[in-house]
């Protein structure tokens, strides 16, 4: 027991030392030091109390001789000119808004637009959207909060046009909608996908601004919303709320201490009452600060005997586990079984697969050597992709299966749990539209290896930009399709119980079969939501650049609308066949998502969809195409209270798919346009049965 016993020498060094082996921050003389003289604890702006996490603009704090900290979170600084009475938080380039009130024991901040507040008239025009940063911790309240579509300059003369839909109201106010305009309207309340994408087409300008819920249902304002009360309601403002418990914050400011962060947002350490810098809180500083030292080695004793028990009580626990694994193994069973009583190993803690829980899932344990002869010894030929955890390659079991073996890189801990998670959350799940897998191998086996059926008509991201997108293999009514299957796989997903949230939802893990027939898959990053209806998993982000929910990203929450954002981003792809990232566009449009909200706000959807899809040149498919456009606008809402759930979406795709075709069609093909062919058998090798507890969606 070589680590037991390095173990206990380092609880005893601790011990004579005189340093509590319990806490996570002990004095160390090379410790960073910080300025805090720089910071204000508490001001007076207006007529309001600004402190700390909110700060004022032109601090910072001096750590080790440069100022280079934030005094509270990151895109939470306020502007106070001593000239003015208004407290200002600056969003985005370009955008203030004017503080209404700050409710710290809420955690909630009132904010207006202070160009609504600043104009000399009751009609305010809106000029652009709320942009909340990606290193901003701030979003939108969950509670409280609306929104107002406003469809500004809006051309209703064309030719067989519809008249306006009955649910918004036309701006009737003179200033800034006067002569020598185009009408202008307003929806108090969300609208329906034709609607909304007959405006998207009709009207120069589209915002969506948010508002207080209790203003725009309210009798005084909500019966004169055209003709001016709109702008009373923006200027009642709307609220933004911070959770000091997401990130690193939380166990620092639980030792008393303040999160320090740099220029860039990035987590410089817990700055502590004694002036010292530590990470991640303020430790024994604080909590063993004015006891003695003979106290403090009275703890520091203490604590390795009961980490000496301990230890002793987890050796005896591994011994036996091992000899409980040997008894098991030597059985031959060849079925890996993985408990799910408690959620995903990181939820956990745990990469353990061979749980003695009662409630087990059970799936095929596959030798090492079939797996190296199926592959021809992971031969460079059979290479069909390389991702961020391992390669996959293609190969043939002995019983005549073509599949897809993932060949994880290393055993290292990530990669086990990654395995792991990847195992049992694919082995209950069984969806047509999901990739099939077939077993794995052994934790302890030589290598990582999972099974999965091979889908040999590669990635959508392969035929929309790349290797393959010469081909021009995807027509428009093909890519609806695709969008309609994967939003249906998503839609699965998120109604089994418990949810899984997929985490990785991008066009490389959408994979096509010999019928262009959708294949989800890799589910290494995904994770179950907590059976007891909580509605977000508390994680560090993860994903891919271009995909992942800003949201997320900014309030480590990982919920379902996060998997509606990144759907969002395949979504955009789909018209505009351009990869979500691209370094060589325009700096504002390097990332697809901000490209399409930018283009259809300005109603430039001609500007960002394919027109070798037939966009401008058959009616139906620019309907459609921009219809899908509005869709996509809505996934990529910056806050997830105002994405549509998967369900909507799917149910949107449909109406969008059905509305599309043209009755009499010729040939062998179906109503969506697609051929009708039998499933391929490499393709399908297991009926599709239905468990109780995950109700197929795929209608």
């Amino acid at each position: 027991m070589p680590l037991l016993f390095r173990l206990l020498l380092v609880a005893a060094s601790l011990a004579v030392s005189g340093v509590d082996p319990t806490s996570g921050a002990a004095p160390s003389a090379g410790a960073s030091a910080y300025n805090a003289s720089m910071c204000h604890t508490s001001f007076m702006c207006g007529a309001h109390d600004i402190h700390y996490p909110f700060y004022l603009s032109n601090e910072s704090r001096v750590i080790d001789g440069v100022a280079r900290s934030y005094c509270g979170y990151p895109g939470m600084a306020i502007l106070c000119d001593a000239t003015t009475t208004n407290a200002t938080l600056r969003l985005a380039e370009g955008t203030n808004y004017t503080v209404l009130a700050i409710d710290y024991d809420n955690n909630t901040i009132t904010l207006a637009d202070a160009d609504a507040l600043a104009v000399n008239n009751d009609c305010p025009r809106p000029q652009h959207n709320v942009t909340i940063p990606p290193e901003a911790w701030l979003n939108f309240s969950s509670a409280g909060n609306s929104t107002i579509s406003f469809f500004l300059d809006c051309n209703l003369t064309g030719a067989g046009d519809p008249p306006p839909p009955p649910n918004i109201v036309r701006i009737n106010c003179t200033t800034g909608f006067g002569q020598g305009r185009l009408p202008s309207f307003l929806a108090p309340a969300q609208l329906g996908a034709q609607d909304a994408g007959w405006l998207f087409r009709a009207c120069g300008e589209v915002y969506v601004a948010p508002v207080l819920s209790e203003l725009l249902a309210s009798p005084e304002y909500g019966p004169r919303l055209g003709s001016g009360g709109y702008g009373d309601v923006l200027r009642g403002g709307f609220r933004l709320s911070w959770d000091p418990s997401a990130g690193p914050c939380y166990e620092c400011e639980l030792s008393k201490g303040q999160c320090g962060y740099d220029q860039a947002g990035v987590f410089l350490g817990c700055l502590c009452p004694d002036g010292s810098v530590r990470d991640p809180d303020c430790g024994d500083q604080v909590h063993l600060a004015g006891q003695k030292d003979a106290n403090r080695r009275k703890i520091a004793i203490g604590a390795a005997l009961v980490l000496f028990l301990l230890l002793l009580v987890m050796s005896f626990l591994y011994i036996r586990k091992k000899r409980q694994y040997k008894m098991t193994y030597s059985s031959g069973s060849g079925l890996l079984k993985y408990s799910i009583s408690g959620g995903t190993p990181r939820s956990r803690g745990s990469t353990d697969m061979d749980s003695g829980n009662v409630h087990h899932l059970q799936t095929h344990q596959f030798p090492y050597e079939e797996l190296e002869e199926a592959t021809g010894g992971f031969c460079d030929t059979r290479e069909l992709g390389d991702g961020g955890f391992g390669t996959v390659y293609k190969g043939q079991l002995r019983d005549g299966r073509v599949v897809a073996v993932k060949r994880l890189y290393n055993n290292g801990c990530r990669q086990v749990e990654q395995f792991v998670n990847e195992a049992a959350i694919l082995s209950r799940l069984r969806h047509p539209n999901l990739v099939t897998f077939y077993g794995c191998t052994s934790s302890r086996s030589r290598e990582l290896l999972l099974v999965y059926e091979y889908v040999p008509n590669g990635t959508v991201a392969d035929h929309l930009h790349g290797h393959r997108a010469a081909e021009r293999a995807l027509p428009w009514p093909l890519r609806l399709n695709i969008a309609v299957e994967a939003a249906t796989a998503l839609a699965y997903l998120h109604a089994i119980e418990p949810p899984v949230v997929h985490r990785d939802v991008k066009t490389n893990n959408i994979l096509l079969d010999a019928d262009f027939h959708v294949k989800v898959a890799d589910f290494g990053l995904s994770r179950l939501l907590p059976p007891d209806g909580a509605t977000h998993v508390s994680t560090t982000p993860q994903g891919t650049p271009g995909y992942v929910d800003p949201e997320y990203h900014r309030c480590y929450q990982l919920t379902d609308k996060s998997d509606v954002y990144s759907f969002g981003v395949v979504l955009a792809e789909l018209i505009s066949s351009k990869p979500a990232v691209d370094v060589t566009r325009d700096r504002d449009e390097i990332n697809l998502a901000g490209m399409a909200v930018g283009r259809i706000q300005r109603s430039q959807v001609d500007q960002l969809v394919d027109i070798d899809l037939g966009f401008g040149t058959d009616e139906a498919t620019s309907m459609a195409m921009t219809m899908v456009a509005e869709l996509a606008f809505r996934c990529l809402q910056q806050s997830g209270e105002m994405r549509p759930p998967i369900r909507e979406v799917l149910d949107v795709l449909k109406g969008i798919q059905k509305g599309g075709v043209k009755e009499g069609d010729e040939g062998e093909r179906k109503k969506d346009g697609l051929p009708r062919v039998p499933c391929s058998p490499d393709t399908v090798h297991v009926s599709w049965e239905s468990f109780s507890t995950t109700p197929s969606i795929s209608q």
